[in-house]
């Protein structure tokens, strides 16, 4: 019986019926679809290398600590791993709308938290996965990792390892589960002391590691001092979604960064402020002076936890200069306000509250989960996810795009999720199906300030052959 951490519990805490805490994609592959049979038979060979996949919830009967994973001994695949198909002619807007309602509809916490979807018909003679997986079971970071347990690196799939039959453990009893809790609590103190003892060993780095700490959450206590502005993105929301999403081309993204400055992540963070700038002007509100407020995640996972289920994660709070119009001064703003973050203390603020939380009981995990999605600190989640940059295959049917889906936390109406694969960007945007009904305008303004910022870079390409011209030799 594994427990979840305390962060995996805060987005369980954290959920509602509006508010679903999973996150997934949208899958387009090249060529026929696989028979339903083909794909259960290959996810069934791929199940081993992710047990946590045949694990559900079980909670103690009276709850002092965090819920475990535990295995599911009614464990169905074919509950999990769906079959549909869109009606004529197919359109990727069609498979919008249909991933929309699939994410719409929460997941059933007493089976384990993930389906996949097979939607057959799409145009071009195409077809797709829809994934959908709780945050709790899986973060961003580690999730690229294991969703390639699914893909091969060849068209033709590797032979999977011969499995011998599952058998799920015995699922625990009441008491099982109340004695491991209070297992897990009574060890508390102990992890404490080992802390105790480390410090009287090491008195120096405790000192320091002491005062990063104080300064770190003195930086957190400083955001909630500097409010995030109220604006149309934080009200409240129902539980039906809209998705839309955005291609776009990670060498035009490199070529901006490399003429204008700033890194990949700065010019992302730019393009969306541009984009949810105009979107704000098309509502009539004014943007003078305004700057809003981004959850940033920050991996704080180490290389050799890569691959490994459960969420390590920080935040931080990235600008979004919305008051400025020229593209360039905007994509300097950002850039110098997230050099400023990674200077600052902000993630390991964050870290910090995380590490408390892996000791507190249920009542103060729900503050914290509170806390790390206010709207106060938030206007929205930009997440930002690096995936691989060659072409992945899932028997022999080569994935051709890969659109993220993030998750929409209380009062927050958008999610803009980033990832990269095989040379090109793409955004997916979830949002709040009766908020923001004009969702479109978000993503063409993506769209359109990339397209400034890539003519802004090529001037100041041109300007500095012309200034080389030029120069004596």
């Amino acid at each position: 019986m594994d427990r979840l951490s305390a962060l995996d519990t805060s987005f369980l805490t954290n959920e509602s019926s509006a508010s679903h805490m999973h996150v997934g994609g949208v899958c387009i592959f090249e060529g026929p679809a696989m028979s339903y049979e083909d794909l259960l038979e290959h996810v069934s060979s791929r199940l081993r290398l992710v047990p946590r996949f045949r694990q559900k919830l079980a909670y103690p009967p009276v709850p002092t600590g965090r819920p475990f994973w535990v295995d599911d001994p009614d464990f169905n695949l074919e509950y999990h791993v769906r079959h549909s198909a869109l009606p004529a002619p197919g359109s990727e807007e069609q498979l919008r709308k249909m991933a929309a309602r699939i994410f719409s509809q929460q997941l059933d916490r007493t089976k384990p938290l993930w389906e996949l979807w097979l939607v057959q018909g799409l145009t071009r003679k195409r077809f797709a996965f829809v994934t959908k997986t709780h945050h709790a079971l899986v973060d961003g970071v580690s999730g690229v990792d294991i969703a390639t347990v699914l893909f091969d690196l060849k068209p033709v799939p590797e032979p999977a390892e011969a499995e011998h039959d599952w058998r799920a453990s015995a699922e625990p009893s009441g008491a099982t589960l109340l004695a491991k809790d209070a297992e897990g609590v009574l060890r508390t103190p102990l992890h404490l002391l080992r802390r105790v003892e480390r410090a009287v060993e090491h008195p120096r780095a405790t000192v320091r590691q002491i005062s990063d700490a104080a300064e770190a959450l003195a930086e957190v206590g400083w955001n909630f001092a500097n409010p995030a502005p109220k604006v149309p993105l934080n009200v409240e929301i129902g539980s039906h979604r809209r998705f839309e999403w955005v291609r776009g081309d990670l060498a035009q993204f490199k070529r901006i960064k490399g003429a204008l400055g700033g890194t990949v992540n700065d010019v992302v963070l730019a393009v969306v402020t541009g984009a949810l700038r105009r979107w704000l002007h098309s509502r009539g509100v004014r943007t003078e002076g305004m700057e809003l407020r981004a959850q940033v995640p920050v991996s704080i996972r180490a290389a050799d936890e890569r691959g490994q289920l459960g969420n390590r994660i920080a935040v931080v709070r990235g600008p979004m200069p919305v008051y400025v119009e020229d593209p360039v001064r905007r994509l300097e703003i950002v850039r110098g306000g997230m050099e400023g973050i990674k200077q600052s203390k902000q993630a390991l603020g964050a870290e910090v509250i995380s590490r408390f939380n892996d000791f507190a009981p249920p009542t103060l995990l729900a503050q914290a989960a509170r806390v790390n999605f206010s709207t106060r600190l938030f206007n929205l989640v930009v997440t930002n996810v690096p995936g691989p940059q060659i072409p992945l295959y899932v028997l022999g049917r080569e994935l051709e795009d890969i659109f993220p889906v993030g998750f929409l936390p209380p009062n927050q109406a958008l999610f803009v999720a980033i990832m990269s694969y095989n040379g090109g960007i793409n955004f997916g945007l979830l949002a709040d199906f009766d908020t923001i009904g004009d969702l479109d305008v978000i993503a063409s303004g993506i769209e359109a300030s990339l397209a400034e910022l890539a003519e802004a870079a090529e001037l100041e390409v041109q300007a500095e052959v012309e200034r080389e011209e030029v120069a004596p030799a």
